[in-house]
């Protein structure tokens, strides 16, 4: 005589979906970990970009600083190079040509404004009473903003120009340091390309 097939009991199936239902539930949890991981690796790597970008940015401006003091708002001469601590404004070759419509200097800023490094740009050389730059943020995040100055005799200066320099005098080089939310403290030693003047010192 046969012996009667014996189907799965009720308990059993209850075992057996309870111990999916776990082993489910620890598969979704470490999936979920590595989705999240991936995702802050994700993040972290496009704040590095952009700070990379930003940086970049400013050093290629400061590389390209001629000597060129200007006029400012209200007749005034500003050197080819004034800063602080936390903002900078210099006279750099621009992206002119013999058949470009734009001068082949430009004037621009770096400055501190909450948490945003910004770049401004004037639209003139020598403005006039109501010239403003327009500008664009860099890098948002940025908890604090220090710029250092080195000079002919190798003494970093917290300003530039110093009092016994002519409007035209260059540092040697200039220190970033540029505190950014995640990222830390990110420096730059940027060198000057010396004293050359295209188009001429500021009226």
């Amino acid at each position: 005589m046969n012996a009667r097939r014996r189907g799965f009991t009720l308990v059993e199936v209850l075992v057996a979906t309870a111990v999916f239902a776990a082993m489910s539930a620890l598969a979704w949890g470490g999936l979920n970990a590595v989705i999240r991981a991936r995702a802050a690796l994700v993040d972290e790597q496009q704040a590095f970009a952009q700070i990379q970008r930003a940086v970049g940015a400013f050093e290629r401006d400061v590389q390209a600083v001629v000597a060129r003091p200007v006029r400012g708002n209200y007749g005034e001469v500003l050197p080819a190079l004034v800063g602080d601590g936390d903002s900078l404004e210099f006279t750099r070759l621009g992206y002119g040509g013999p058949n470009a419509a734009r001068s082949a200097l430009e004037r621009v800023l770096y400055q501190q404004d909450g948490k945003k490094l910004r770049r401004g740009r004037y639209p003139v050389l020598d403005r006039a009473a109501g010239t403003l730059p327009v500008f664009n943020d860099v890098r948002d995040g940025v908890r604090s903003l220090r710029l250092r100055y080195l000079d002919p005799r190798g003494r970093w200066l917290d300003a530039w120009p110093p009092r016994d320099v002519e409007p035209d005098a260059l540092p040697r080089a200039v220190e970033l340091r540029v505190d950014v939310e995640g990222l830390g403290e990110i420096t730059r030693l940027v060198e000057t390309p010396g004293r050359a003047t295209p188009g001429g010192a500021a009226p």
